[in-house]
This record gives C-alpha cells, structure tokens and sequence, in this order.
C-alpha cells in the first residue's frame, strides 16, 4: 500500500498542476499542465506507480486563435452522470488586462467514450464556463454532495487586493453554474501574500464528516504553499460563515530537504482503497531564472497522508525526491 510513502518521486517529471482520478474500471487517469500549455494529455495505469512509465495521449489542442488559443493551464478529469469531463482554463492572448493579470477564462470539454482516451474526435467542447464576473479565472474542479454538483475555482475580483479569491456555486450542469457564486476565501495572511496575493488550484476530499477543501497560496516559487478551508458535510456549503479557514500553511516548502513551492493538489486513493495520497508539484531548486511559470520543473509527487485525532488531514513534509 505504499504506506511508507515508497513511491518514486518524482512520479512525473515536468508535469505541473496534477490531477489524478481512480475510476470504477480500476485505471488512475492522470493530467496535467503541459510545459508549453498547448495542448490537453491523458495518461491512465492500474497502479499509481504506472502512471510513471504510462504513454501519454493527448485528446485536446489548442485553437489557432481565439478564447481557447493560449496558455492551456490546470486540467481536471471527472467523470459526472457516466460522462467524462474536463475544466481547464485558457486565454486569448499572453498579454495582461488593464488589471496586470493574464486574461484567462474557464472552459469545459465532454466525451461519452468509455474509454476518454480512444480519440481526439470523442471529445466535444461545451464552451466557456461563466461566472459572475468576466474576469481573470482558473482552476476549476467539482464535487457532488447529495445529489447536487458543486463548482470551486479561483477568480481575480477587480474590487479585491490580489490575483484570484476562491469561490463555490452549485451547477446546473457539468458546464452552468445554477446558483450565484460565494466568495470561501482571499488572501489575507502573510503566508498568503508573498510575492503575489493569491488563493487559487482548489481540491475538495471528504472524511470525517467533513468536506476539507485545500488551495494554494502566494508565489509559484518557494513561497507557493497549500492553506484549507473546511465545513460539516451537514451544513450549507453555500453559506460562507458555515467554512472554517486555517490560519497557518497546512504543507510548505521543506527547506532541508530541497523541496520548495509544493502545491496545486489533487486527493487520489491506494489501489486498495485504504489509504488516500496526496497529489502536487514541487521543484527542488530556488535559482529560476526568469518567470517561475515558463520554469518547466515543477514535477508531479505523491504522498500518502494520516488524519489527526480532531479528524483533520495531516500531510507532514513533501517527500524528498527518491529516484528508484
């Protein structure tokens, strides 16, 4: 089961913003930012230690031009009422908007394939995802609870200090968002603020009676870290008041180690179900030269983690990179 966290880490290398998800059919599907954001891959694999030796297939590219034409950022796999779905984010243009952010929206893609990865021409595009705001906005991914499907991601309010805020609507379908957005969280703490002021890649695992739901925080250098926010599985998600936010980082950099900017997250399980791992990118050097995110050595790692007495997850230190 890998409890020991004997796993090689890197699993990926030169994958960012991870996201693996176990189906019924017994495959760990895997995506992932590709270096040069130009294009949406697949890869799938029995054991989570496969997906490191898994061929990758790409099912979406690019535009020529357009909305979706630029900079393919964060997909996420999820298959919702027997489909397959995938949110990514893309922009127009590698220019910043009057606000000095990049102009990023939120798009979704759908295949009714068995198999998602069989071919480019099973997936069709379902648009742009819209929220209250036009505005800069990423990240996405979803959860269902009680019937009812939810959308968190991150998005720039003009009206707030900093990048992105995290946010939580109900969906009237895997593409629509039906109720009108709450604000969970913004950056506030210095933990949150350094570098850039930014709560964004959100994650949700529910255990213990609980939805926890991860972000990340600051800079996408070493500063990057993960906060979280959680609530009652009883209560009403769409009431903020109901959220409980962490003061402190709950996984950073591990200095001593080498293990600096963790973060971007994704929950996943052990083939046997009884252990849940901790999915996220990491780099293992400071000295970027340039822009941290044309940078392609964020690599993909993964963990197993415990949960405290309180129910709470404990996700200890990033794991030193352990080529086998």
């Amino acid at each position: 089961m890998n409890k020991d966290n004997n796993y090689i880490n890197p699993l990926i290398i030169q994958r960012a913003d991870p996201f693996i998800y176990k189906h019924t059919d017994g495959y760990y599907y895997f995506t992932a930012s590709v270096p040069a954001y130009n294009l949406i891959e697949i890869r799938r694999a029995k054991t989570l230690a496969g997906l490191a030796h898994a061929a990758p297939r790409t099912i979406w590219r690019k535009h020529d031009s357009g909305p979706m034409s630029q900079l393919i950022w964060a997909p996420e796999i999820h298959y919702i009422d027997s489909k397959w779905f995938i949110y990514f984010a893309a922009a127009e243009t590698t220019s910043f908007d009057e606000n000095g952010m990049f102009q990023h929206r939120m798009f979704c893609i759908e295949c009714d394939n068995e198999n998602p990865m069989e071919s480019e021409d099973n997936w069709i595009e379902r648009g742009q995802i819209k929220t209250h705001l036009d505005s800069f906005s990423l990240d996405a991914t979803c959860f269902e609870v009680k019937d009812k499907l939810y959308y968190v991601w991150a998005q720039k309010d003009p009206q707030i200090k900093g990048n992105s805020n995290i946010y939580i609507a109900e969906m009237e379908n895997p593409w629509t968002l039906k109720t009108s957005p709450v604000m969970l969280s913004k950056p506030e703490f210095d933990w949150e603020t350094r570098g850039f002021w930014v709560n964004e890649g959100p994650a949700v695992i529910h255990r213990n009676g609980r939805f926890f739901l991860t972000y990340s925080a600051s800079a996408t250098d070493e500063n990057y870290c993960m906060g979280m926010l959680s609530v009652s599985d009883q209560a009403d998600l769409l009431d903020k008041d109901n959220w409980t936010k962490s003061k402190e980082p709950v996984f950073q950099s591990d200095l001593a180690q080498r293990q600096y900017g963790p973060g971007h997250n994704s929950f996943t399980v052990t083939e046997d179900n009884q252990t849940d791992i901790l999915v996220y990118h990491c780099r293992d050097y400071t000295e970027i030269k340039g822009d941290p995110l044309y940078d392609p050595n964020r690599h993909t790692k993964i963990q197993a983690f415990t949960w405290n007495d309180d129910g709470t997850p404990n996700f200890g230190k990033p794991v030193p990179y352990n080529y086998q």
